[in-house]
């Protein structure tokens, strides 16, 4: 298990570098340029050209880029062009709510995706495998997004169970901030429940159709037993990657849940810094992203080896 988690570790660092000079060359190629957009277009341009060179925009993009590598070892994301507030203390902010709404989505989506999946498995062929299959299907139809606006109209605006916009920092009140994930986290957890159900299904049915299975059954051990004690664990393996895959797309896809619902988390910081032109800001949280995609299969292969030693380095 050391090993395997050793190597993929290993593979962290290139992959980072990778995903940064990518995001470095992409923003400039754009045509924003931050420092028009900070001192307006009735700058002169001497007052440009003393303002870029302040921000060391006007050294090679060669020697920007290591710099900022450099810094980035360290701990150093640089600072926002626009507010001068330094991007990791702004990162750590935004990512602790983003978190927050794709984990609250993941474990809603876990509570819904994973029972359904096997009881439709379970019921392979019956009247219940086939509405539940209706419904994971139903649930892959609907588009987060949608979903985020019908919630927000029925139980906020409607029924006013909940604020329309908002957030409330967990340390503020807990109860508020759990109010406030409740809405953000239903719409997110929707299509990835569907997903997981599906997956889950067809794990599960391969399993219990395998042959170690009819020899449990031969030598007489109850379905109950079977099914919690073996097929499960089994069925597992394949529906981790899943899991680990519907968690990125979790994280990307509060972004735009944010929005609707006005929080201030990583997906206001992107938006708005690919709007200003604020490259280190926007730097910063592409390579924030980028490892907590990392980090989620990480541990999505941790968990391929705790479920499956076959899958372990030796």
């Amino acid at each position: 298990m050391r090993q395997l988690v050793l190597a993929r570790l290993a593979a962290v660092l290139p992959i980072l570098f990778a995903v940064s000079l990518f995001t470095f060359v992409l923003t400039r190629l754009t045509s924003t340029d931050p420092v028009s957009q900070i001192l307006g277009p009735g700058a002169s341009v001497a007052d440009r050209a003393e303002y870029a060179r302040g921000l060391g925009l006007d050294r090679p993009l060669a020697e920007q880029f290591l710099a900022w590598i450099a810094g980035a070892l360290r701990g150093d994301l640089g600072q926002s062009l626009y507010t001068s507030l330094p991007v990791a203390s702004s990162m750590a902010d935004a990512v602790g709510v983003t978190l927050s709404l794709a984990l609250a989505g993941m474990l809603l989506a876990l509570l819904l995706g994973l029972p359904l999946g096997i009881a439709a498995a379970v019921r392979h062929g019956s009247w219940a495998d086939r509405a539940l299959t209706l419904l994971a299907s139903l649930g892959l139809a609907v588009p987060s997004i949608w979903l985020a606006l019908l919630l927000s109209l029925a139980f906020a605006v409607e029924l006013q169970w909940f604020d329309v916009v908002g957030y409330t920092p967990f340390s503020d009140s807990p109860l508020q901030w759990a109010r406030g994930l409740v809405l953000p986290a239903v719409a997110l957890s929707v299509h990835t429940a569907a997903v997981i159900a599906r997956q889950m299904r067809s794990a599960m049915i391969e399993v219990l159709q395998s042959a170690y299975v009819h020899a449990l059954r031969a030598r007489g051990l109850s379905p109950h037993a079977i099914v919690w004690r073996y097929a499960i664990r089994n069925a597992m393996v394949p529906v981790l990657s899943v899991i680990a895959i519907q968690m990125s797309v979790l994280v990307g896809a509060s972004i735009a849940i944010e929005r609707i619902f006005a929080v201030p988390a990583l997906g206001t910081l992107l938006i708005d810094s690919v709007v200003r032109g604020d490259f280190p800001m926007l730097q910063g949280a592409v390579v924030v992203i980028a490892l907590i995609v990392l980090a989620v299969n990480l541990v999505a292969d941790i968990g391929y080896g705790l479920i499956n030693p076959k899958v372990r380095i030796h």
